[in-house]
Protein backbone atom coordinates (compact mmCIF):
# COMPACT_ATOMS: atom_id res chain seq x y z
CA UNK A 1 0.00 0.00 0.00
CA UNK A 2 1.47 3.33 -1.02
CA UNK A 3 1.74 6.08 1.60
CA UNK A 4 -0.89 8.05 -0.26
CA UNK A 5 -3.31 5.10 0.02
CA UNK A 6 -3.01 4.78 3.81
CA UNK A 7 -6.45 5.66 5.20
CA UNK A 8 -4.95 7.23 8.31
CA UNK A 9 -5.44 6.64 11.99
CA UNK A 10 -8.34 8.51 13.54
CA UNK A 11 -9.85 8.54 16.91
CA UNK A 12 -9.67 10.22 20.22
CA UNK A 13 -11.47 13.12 21.66
CA UNK A 14 -9.93 14.78 24.70
CA UNK A 15 -11.57 17.55 26.70
CA UNK A 16 -10.26 19.64 29.58
CA UNK A 17 -12.66 21.60 31.79
CA UNK A 18 -11.76 23.99 34.64
CA UNK A 19 -14.62 25.01 36.92
CA UNK A 20 -15.28 25.42 40.62
CA UNK A 21 -11.67 24.90 41.71
CA UNK A 22 -11.32 21.62 39.80
CA UNK A 23 -9.82 20.61 36.49
CA UNK A 24 -11.05 17.51 34.69
CA UNK A 25 -9.48 15.93 31.64
CA UNK A 26 -11.54 13.24 29.94
CA UNK A 27 -10.80 11.18 26.88
CA UNK A 28 -12.57 8.50 24.90
CA UNK A 29 -11.10 5.13 24.01
CA UNK A 30 -11.56 4.84 20.26
CA UNK A 31 -8.82 4.26 17.73
CA UNK A 32 -9.91 3.85 14.11
CA UNK A 33 -8.08 2.98 10.91
CA UNK A 34 -10.07 4.37 8.02
CA UNK A 35 -13.63 3.15 8.53
CA UNK A 36 -12.68 0.40 10.99
CA UNK A 37 -12.58 0.65 14.77
CA UNK A 38 -9.29 -0.98 15.79
CA UNK A 39 -9.70 -0.53 19.53
CA UNK A 40 -12.45 0.95 21.66
CA UNK A 41 -10.79 1.00 25.08
CA UNK A 42 -7.52 2.88 24.62
CA UNK A 43 -6.45 4.98 27.61
CA UNK A 44 -5.38 8.44 26.47
CA UNK A 45 -5.60 10.35 29.73
CA UNK A 46 -2.82 9.87 32.26
CA UNK A 47 -1.78 11.12 35.67
CA UNK A 48 1.86 12.12 35.94
CA UNK A 49 3.65 12.76 39.24
CA UNK A 50 7.06 14.24 38.46
CA UNK A 51 8.77 15.25 41.68
CA UNK A 52 5.60 14.43 43.63
CA UNK A 53 3.54 17.11 41.85
CA UNK A 54 0.36 15.80 40.24
CA UNK A 55 -0.28 16.71 36.62
CA UNK A 56 -2.93 15.22 34.35
CA UNK A 57 -2.51 14.96 30.61
CA UNK A 58 -4.62 13.83 27.70
CA UNK A 59 -3.30 13.22 24.22
CA UNK A 60 -4.59 12.92 20.70
CA UNK A 61 -2.55 11.60 17.82
CA UNK A 62 0.08 8.90 17.63
CA UNK A 63 0.39 7.01 20.91
CA UNK A 64 4.14 6.46 20.64
CA UNK A 65 4.64 10.13 19.79
CA UNK A 66 2.43 11.21 22.69
CA UNK A 67 4.34 9.01 25.16
CA UNK A 68 7.60 10.54 23.94
CA UNK A 69 6.16 14.00 24.59
CA UNK A 70 4.79 13.02 28.00
CA UNK A 71 8.22 11.68 29.01
CA UNK A 72 9.82 14.95 27.89
CA UNK A 73 7.19 16.94 29.80
CA UNK A 74 7.91 14.92 32.95
CA UNK A 75 11.62 15.73 32.62
CA UNK A 76 10.83 19.42 32.16
CA UNK A 77 8.60 19.35 35.25
CA UNK A 78 11.31 17.65 37.29
CA UNK A 79 13.70 20.45 36.26
CA UNK A 80 11.12 23.16 37.08
CA UNK A 81 8.98 21.74 39.92
CA UNK A 82 5.54 23.28 40.27
CA UNK A 83 5.94 25.39 37.11
CA UNK A 84 3.67 23.78 34.52
CA UNK A 85 3.60 26.88 32.31
CA UNK A 86 7.38 27.04 32.13
CA UNK A 87 7.73 23.30 31.54
CA UNK A 88 5.08 23.45 28.81
CA UNK A 89 6.81 26.33 27.03
CA UNK A 90 10.16 24.52 27.23
CA UNK A 91 8.57 21.38 25.77
CA UNK A 92 6.93 23.38 22.97
CA UNK A 93 10.26 25.05 22.16
CA UNK A 94 12.02 21.69 21.96
CA UNK A 95 9.16 20.21 19.94
CA UNK A 96 9.34 23.08 17.46
CA UNK A 97 13.12 23.18 17.05
CA UNK A 98 14.37 19.60 17.54
CA UNK A 99 14.57 17.71 14.21
CA UNK A 100 13.48 14.43 15.85
CA UNK A 101 10.61 15.94 17.82
CA UNK A 102 9.33 17.93 14.82
CA UNK A 103 8.16 14.67 13.25
CA UNK A 104 5.96 13.78 16.23
CA UNK A 105 2.24 13.87 15.50
CA UNK A 106 0.24 14.44 18.66
CA UNK A 107 -1.34 17.19 20.75
CA UNK A 108 -1.57 17.44 24.53
CA UNK A 109 -3.95 18.94 27.07
CA UNK A 110 -2.22 19.27 30.44
CA UNK A 111 -3.18 20.62 33.85
CA UNK A 112 -1.76 20.85 37.36
CA UNK A 113 -5.17 21.66 38.85
CA UNK A 114 -4.90 25.41 38.41
CA UNK A 115 -3.47 25.92 34.93
CA UNK A 116 -4.90 24.29 31.79
CA UNK A 117 -2.90 24.25 28.55
CA UNK A 118 -3.02 22.85 25.04
CA UNK A 119 0.46 22.08 23.71
CA UNK A 120 1.03 21.62 19.97
CA UNK A 121 3.94 20.77 17.68
CA UNK A 122 3.66 24.21 16.11
CA UNK A 123 5.21 25.62 19.27
CA UNK A 124 1.92 26.68 20.82
CA UNK A 125 1.13 26.64 24.52
CA UNK A 126 -2.45 27.83 24.64
CA UNK A 127 -4.46 28.66 27.74
CA UNK A 128 -7.99 28.19 26.48
CA UNK A 129 -10.66 30.83 26.70
CA UNK A 130 -13.75 30.02 28.72
CA UNK A 131 -11.83 27.42 30.83
CA UNK A 132 -12.40 24.62 28.34
CA UNK A 133 -10.20 22.98 25.70
CA UNK A 134 -10.66 20.01 23.40
CA UNK A 135 -8.48 18.21 20.86
CA UNK A 136 -8.72 15.23 18.56
CA UNK A 137 -11.14 14.02 15.94
CA UNK A 138 -14.23 14.98 17.90
CA UNK A 139 -12.60 17.91 19.68
CA UNK A 140 -14.71 20.61 18.06
CA UNK A 141 -17.93 18.77 18.93
CA UNK A 142 -16.85 18.31 22.56
CA UNK A 143 -15.67 21.92 22.77
CA UNK A 144 -18.97 23.29 21.48
CA UNK A 145 -20.99 21.08 23.81
CA UNK A 146 -18.76 21.89 26.78
CA UNK A 147 -18.96 25.63 26.18
CA UNK A 148 -22.74 25.42 26.01
CA UNK A 149 -22.76 23.61 29.37
CA UNK A 150 -20.33 25.93 31.20
CA UNK A 151 -23.06 28.33 32.33
CA UNK A 152 -25.07 25.50 33.90
CA UNK A 153 -24.90 24.48 37.55
CA UNK A 154 -22.98 21.32 36.61
CA UNK A 155 -19.50 20.72 37.98
CA UNK A 156 -16.42 20.26 35.79
CA UNK A 157 -16.66 16.46 35.65
CA UNK A 158 -20.34 16.46 34.69
CA UNK A 159 -19.67 19.01 31.96
CA UNK A 160 -16.76 16.96 30.61
CA UNK A 161 -18.75 13.72 30.65
CA UNK A 162 -21.82 15.30 29.02
CA UNK A 163 -19.73 17.04 26.35
CA UNK A 164 -17.97 13.77 25.56
CA UNK A 165 -21.33 11.97 25.30
CA UNK A 166 -22.54 14.57 22.81
CA UNK A 167 -19.31 14.30 20.80
CA UNK A 168 -19.65 10.49 20.76
CA UNK A 169 -23.18 10.83 19.39
CA UNK A 170 -21.96 13.05 16.53
CA UNK A 171 -18.39 12.01 15.67
CA UNK A 172 -17.83 8.52 14.25
CA UNK A 173 -14.25 8.63 15.59
CA UNK A 174 -15.36 9.11 19.21
CA UNK A 175 -16.91 6.57 21.59
CA UNK A 176 -18.31 6.59 25.10
CA UNK A 177 -15.53 4.59 26.83
CA UNK A 178 -14.12 7.38 28.99
CA UNK A 179 -11.04 7.81 31.12
CA UNK A 180 -11.49 10.75 33.48
CA UNK A 181 -8.88 12.33 35.75
CA UNK A 182 -9.54 15.19 38.19
CA UNK A 183 -7.31 17.59 40.10
CA UNK A 184 -8.26 20.16 42.71
CA UNK A 185 -6.96 23.70 42.07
Amino acid sequence: MADTDFPGWHGTTIIGVRKGGKVVIAGDGQVSLGQTVIKGTARKVRRLSPGGMDVIAGFAGSTADAFTLLERLEKKLEATPGQLARASVELAKDWRTDKYLQKLEAMLIVSDGKDLFVITGAGDVLEPEHDIAAIGSGGNFALAAGRALMDSDHDAETIARNAMAIAADICVYTNGNLTVETLEG
